[in-house]
């Protein structure tokens, strides 16, 4: 499992003209692109969920834990991208749909069950994703 992680100061997603998730954080947020490969399982996602919580990017060395920052969850099967041979992108390390989608349904429980406010995508759509980043920081996480 991969995350990109964005520090930010707003962020939405939309699908097919309507915004599905959305956070506007009095403070800060974060924006987390998941992506999900073929040997992750529901403890790898809890425990993505939990360093995410606790990963400390925002202000003053805190963690969204901290602060109870808002986390806008979307799904992202292209962090698995393989660009090593040729131009076109080969999405072989991606797992499939019934393999990540509930991955990503649980990442997005985990964060909730630890505490967070969670937004979230519209897993498979395409969707328009829209963030301001702060700092600019961009971090990504792996297990």
């Amino acid at each position: 499992m991969r995350v990109l992680v964005q520090r930010v100061s707003s962020a939405s997603v939309e699908v097919d003209g309507e915004v599905v998730g959305e956070i506007a954080p009095a403070g800060q947020g974060l924006l987390a692109l998941v992506g999900v490969t073929h040997d992750d399982d529901e403890d790898k996602a809890r425990r993505m969920a939990e360093k995410l919580w606790q990963l400390r990017i925002l202000d003053e060395e805190r963690s969204a834990s901290d602060v109870g920052a808002p986390i806008l969850v979307v799904s992202q099967f292209t962090l698995y991208a393989n660009t090593v041979k040729g131009r076109r992108p080969s999405w072989n390390l991606a797992a499939p749909r019934p393999v990540a989608e509930p991955l990503v349904s649980v990442f997005a429980a985990a964060l909730q069950a630890l505490g967070a406010e969670v937004a979230t995508g519209v897993f498979g759509a395409d969707m328009k994703v829209q963030l301001v980043n702060d700092g600019p920081v961009t971090v990504m996480l792996e297990l």
